[in-house]
């Protein structure tokens, strides 16, 4: 049976994308994206819920990001388009620990990050701040009362 590993991501660069280089040329691009998404309670209030995600970038991409043919800093608007990886490490203190990343293929620039991290309104850029898109019409939460999961 055939399988399939492919995400993608819309989300917020979270910090400058970290370089590093090996001795044999290669380089690994790390950065952390965030994705949003808000909706109503069942008592009508706006909710936002936050998810981060874990970039790691290889190969060509990775060159190009390393050697500033493509400029990308926190805050840009981003499109990633690659498959999960999950390994697993061990702490200092003997703990071991798992992380999911996506290694991407395929990373651009949609927009890039907001002169100052400002608002169209003048205000700090949070994404709660965001008004919702034009046409947007949000659904009802439709819950069972014994379970707390939206599927």
């Amino acid at each position: 049976m055939a399988s399939l590993n492919k995400v993608i991501l819309i989300g917020r660069l979270g910090k400058d994308p970290e370089i590093t280089s090996f001795d044999n040329g290669n380089k690994k691009i790390t950065a952390t994206l965030a994705t949003s998404e808000r909706y109503r309670d069942r008592d009508q209030n706006w909710v936002e819920q936050t998810d981060w995600h874990n970039i790691v970038v290889w190969g060509n991409l990775a060159n190009d990001i390393a050697d500033g043919r493509r400029n990308y800093s926190k805050g840009d608007l981003m499109y990633v388009e690659g498959k999960l990886r999950t390994r697993q490490y061990t702490d200092q203190q003997g703990v071991v620990r798992y992380v999911t990343e996506v290694i991407a293929d395929k990373m651009m620039q949609m927009a890039p990050a907001r002169p100052a991290q400002q608002s169209s309104y003048g205000q700090p850029y949070s994404p709660a701040t965001e008004p919702a898109p034009t046409g947007y019409t949000p659904q009802a939460n439709t819950l069972d009362e014994g379970n707390d999961l939206p599927f």
